[in-house]
């Protein structure tokens, strides 16, 4: 596999490796169906989460296990945006402020140490300007997993 050089190749890759992902695939009818794109920059993921009442633990609040799931599928499409397929061995989620629903949220990812197979990534959420929730995450590399 080889890192993408823009959306739609990272477009293809996430349909071909998760065809079904509950976060990031729209081919889910059920999933989050997060579009996640290269940073402009490129070295990392972005993308725009509708924060729906759906999503809510507490009434106006979205729930924390919805934010964790956002945050390591915007982690996996870093890995595959930069050319590795991988799984989730440790993630760590830090709830700074409540992500409220009613409102938009940017989700960033990116690469911050590679040891192979282990790679250390960080993501945040960014609600209103103000950083809600933040995640540092191990990967462990699996190329068995890029499928045909």
């Amino acid at each position: 596999m080889k890192p993408v050089n823009s959306d739609t190749e990272l477009l293809q890759t996430r349909k071909h490796i998760h065809p079904n992902c509950i976060v990031c695939n729209k081919a889910n009818p059920k999933g989050l169906n997060i579009n996640y794109v290269l940073t402009e920059d490129g070295s990392g993921v972005t993308a725009v989460f509708d924060c729906d009442e759906q999503y809510e633990g507490y009434p106006g609040i979205i729930h924390g296990g919805v934010i964790a799931s956002i945050f390591d599928g915007a982690m996996g499409n870093c890995m595959f945006a930069h050319g590795h397929s991988a799984v989730t061995v440790e993630l760590t989620t830090r709830f700074r402020h409540p992500v409220q629903t009613g409102k938009c949220a940017r989700i960033t990812a990116r690469i911050t140490r590679v040891s192979r197979p282990l790679f250390l990534l960080e993501a945040e959420l960014i609600q209103d300007c103000q950083v809600k929730a933040t995640a540092r995450a191990k990967f462990y590399e699996q190329p068995e997993l890029q499928g045909s």
